[in-house]
């Protein structure tokens, strides 16, 4: 995509999110833009974080590994945010600074083994199926107070917060599942008090409204800031 329309895109974007903080009474600083770069070129990253951009997500580990290699120069902040199969974690615990996408144990313990000494923990959301969906990733809300607290334990990880992507809605119901998921955070907060739990990824381009004005720190934006996916 033309440099220009990314710069134009991220500007219409970033202001998109100050007048819904605005709109509901919450400080515009405390809502981070994660940019969803799966699929794009290393160059459009370039010109996103030329745009003042630091925070991308990917979803495809090779790919994303392809472009960590070829922005290497840029002080970027790599987000995972895809599904991972045990046998890929190591990337992720040596190249990545989060990971959002943790819904079994397994998963965060061979991060947690792999993350390498010397690094900052490795940031962590656990992604929630809100919706129960067979189709989608995700611990169901009965089993995330478990899961929470074996990957709070584990070392070379911080347990940041939750992820979910709910099922599509009427925009006058996108509301519900996000509220339910800060609950879920609330109720995490109570029973592992020595953790941040700081953090609620949730929201992308089509309902970011909803997300922050149901109390979301992080947004997931791809569409709108780099065009329709071909």
């Amino acid at each position: 995509m033309r440099k220009g329309t990314i710069v134009e895109n991220l500007r219409a974007v970033r202001e998109r999110i100050v007048t819904c903080c605005e709109a509901c009474g919450r400080d515009p600083g405390g809502v981070q833009l994660l940019a969803v770069s799966k699929t794009r070129p290393a160059g459009d990253l370039r010109a996103a974080f030329d745009a003042g951009q630091r925070c991308f997500g990917e979803n495809y580990l090779q790919e994303a590994l392809e472009k960590q290699g070829q922005l290497a120069d840029l002080a970027i902040e790599w987000h995972f945010i895809g599904p991972l199969q045990s046998n890929k974690t190591r990337a992720v615990a040596e190249r990545f600074d989060w990971m959002h996408s943790v819904d079994r144990l397994k998963i965060a313990q061979r991060l947690s083994a792999q993350r390498p000494r010397g690094r900052p923990p490795l940031n962590i959301c656990l992604q929630v199926n809100i919706d129960g969906e067979q189709s989608k990733s995700g611990v169901l809300p009965d089993g995330l107070p478990a899961l929470a607290a074996a990957v709070a334990a584990l070392p070379g990880l911080v347990l940041r917060g939750l992820m979910a992507i709910p099922a599509p809605r009427h925009p006058e119901a996108q509301r519900e599942p996000f509220e339910q998921l800060a609950q879920l955070l609330a109720q995490l907060r109570t029973e592992l008090p020595g953790q941040p739990l700081d953090t609620l990824s949730m929201g992308m381009s089509g309902d970011l409204e909803a997300a922050i004005g149901s109390g979301a720190t992080m947004v997931r934006v791809g569409t709108d800031i780099f065009g329709t996916r071909d």
